[in-house]
C-alpha cells in the first residue's frame, strides 16, 4: 500500500532522512521506532505530502502520492494526532465529525451526527459525550475521540502519531487493544510511530527502526526480539551502551 523508495530531506545542513527505504503490505500494521529526533514524524510527513522530500519517491496504491488530485489522495488517510489536536470549540460529536461536515467526504448533518455517535461507541464512548466539549474529557476519552475522529470517514490507510503518549499503563493498554481490534475491523493499512515498545508488541505486524536517517532493521515483530541486529537490540531493551549515542 506504501513504498517508500530511497527518500532524502535536509533541513539546511541538518540531513534528517538520508535514503530510507520502507514497504507497508496492504492491510497490515507497521511501527516505526527509533528515538527521539530521527524524523520519525518527517517521513510520515513526507507521505501525506505536508514535507516535500529532496528526491526519492513514495507510491500508495501504486499511484505516485506527489501527483493527481490532493483531496482525493488525503481522503485515504485517517490520522490520530500525538496530542490529541481536538478543536476546543467544537463539541466532541462536530471533532468526530469533522471531514463529513466540509469538503468532498461532506455529508448531512444529522448523517453526520450519527455517524460520529457510532463512531464514539466503537470507541467505548457513550452517546451523552457527543454534546460535551474536549476540555470536559479526560486525557484518556479525549483520545478516544481523536480514534473515533481517525476513523469516522472509513480511511483506507490510518496513521497513529505517538498513541499512548501522556496516558496511564492500563489506558495505554485500552488505547492500544482499540487500535488493534480497528485497523483488523477495517480491514486498514495502519503505520504507528511510537517510543512504547508495549504498544510495539500490541499493534505492530512488522517493524520499522530509523536511525541515522535510514532504516537500520524491519521485519516481523515476531521476529524483533532475535533480529541480531545491534541498533534494534539496544533501542527494544533500554540499554545505554551501543551505536546508539546517548546525550550526557
Amino acid at each position: 500500500m506504501i513504498r517508500m523508495t530511497d527518500i532524502r530531506k535536509s533541513f539546511g545542513t541538518n540531513e534528517v532522512l538520508r535514503g530510507v527505504d520502507l514497504y507497508i503490505p496492504k492491510g497490515t500494521s507497521m511501527v516505526i521506532i527509533g528515538g527521539s529526533g530521527t524524523g520519525k514524524s518527517i517521513a510520515l510527513k513526507c507521505i501525506l505530502g505536508l514535507v516535500q522530500p529532496d528526491s526519492g519517491t513514495i507510491t500508495v496504491d501504486g499511484q505516485d502520492a506527489a501527483t493527481g488530485d490532493r483531496d482525493a489522495f488525503l481522503a485515504r488517510f485517517g490520522m490520530l494526532f500525538q496530542g490529541g489536536a481536538l478543536f476546543d470549540s467544537l463539541p466532541v460529536w462536530q471533532n468526530v465529525a469533522f471531514r463529513l461536515l466540509r469538503g468532498s467526504l461532506k455529508r448531512p448533518r444529522d448523517e453526520a451526527r450519527a455517524i460520529a455517535i457510532e463512531k464514539l461507541r466503537r470507541v467505548g464512548l457513550k452517546s451523552d459525550v457527543a454534546d460535551r466539549f474536549p476540555a470536559e474529557l479526560s486525557g484518556g476519552m479525549q483520545k478516544r475521540v481523536g480514534l473515533a475522529r481517525a476513523i469516522a470517514a472509513e480511511p483506507e490507510i490510518i496513521f497513529f502519531d505517538e498513541p499512548t503518549t501522556g496516558l496511564d499503563p492500563i489506558m495505554s493498554g485500552v488505547i492500544n487493544d482499540l487500535i488493534r481490534e480497528i485497523v483488523v475491523e477495517m480491514g486498514a493499512t495502519a503505520m504507528t510511530i511510537t517510543h512504547d515498545m508495549t504498544s510495539v508488541r500490541a499493534i505492530a505486524d512488522n517493524i520499522a527502526m530509523l536511525h541515522d536517517g535510514v532504516i537500520q532493521w524491519t521485519g516481523p515483530v515476531s521476529d524483533m526480539d532475535q533480529s541480531g541486529n545491534p541498533y534494534l537490540d539496544q533501542f527494544i531493551h533500554g540499554k545505554a551502551e551501543g551505536p546508539i549515542e546517548s546525550v550526557r
